[in-house]
């Protein structure tokens, strides 16, 4: 049945954590995106994470939740949450709506795609494998990551956080114009760089 346009109801916030009523047979899937209009403006998307039945949803927010009551409208966008693709995407910078974060105007591109995709079939894939070079010693000698693989980093010395800003500088001419202050102050001066 479709679901987009329904329009349920707030019956529960608790920090990020929202449940929503829908009219029956009007339940969004889950990973299904679902808009929150707020009252001082802008809206608060959600997404859908369990089904808990009797037509409620178990949502996680993904922006701050203040200012949210029971009975507040919530529509569903019946899809996931998509982000633009495409050779103008490249060197720009978004969150995790597809939204860019770069004060520069959104790409116009002409595919979008779900955040929550199947995974690429056996014939998709290379057969090689290939060192993700990042510059670190340590890491390319002790952990060395594969392209194409998902990779988590955790550290806290600071050469460690320079050099993953530097090297996300060389791909990217956006980060090259903010010149040696992004990396003399790191990632706190992409949106608020000193003058």
């Amino acid at each position: 049945m479709e679901n987009k346009g329904a329009i349920g109801k707030i019956t529960q916030v608790i920090s990020a954590v929202l449940d929503i009523k829908f009219p029956e047979g009007h339940l969004p899937e889950i990973n299904d995106a679902i808009r929150i209009p707020l009252k001082k403006g802008g809206e608060l998307i959600v997404e859908v994470a369990q089904h808990l039945g009797d037509d409620t949803v178990r949502c996680i927010a993904l922006g701050p939740t203040d200012g949210l009551v029971r009975g507040m409208d919530a529509i569903a966008t019946g899809g996931p949450i998509s982000v633009p693709v495409g050779e103008k995407t490249l060197g720009r910078l978004f969150n995790v709506l597809g939204e860019p974060i770069d004060e520069i105007a959104p790409p116009q591109t002409k595919e979008h795609w779900p955040i929550h995709r199947k995974a690429p079939s056996f014939e998709e894939q290379a057969t090689s494998q290939e060192m993700l070079e990042t510059g670190i010693k340590v890491v390319d000698l002790l952990c060395p990551y594969q392209k194409g693989g998902k990779i988590g980093l955790f550290g806290g010395a600071a050469f460690v956080k320079w050099r993953i800003c530097a090297s996300a500088r060389k791909y990217s001419s956006w980060l090259r114009s903010m010149g040696d202050s992004f990396i003399k102050y790191g990632i706190h001066s992409l949106y608020k760089p000193d003058t």
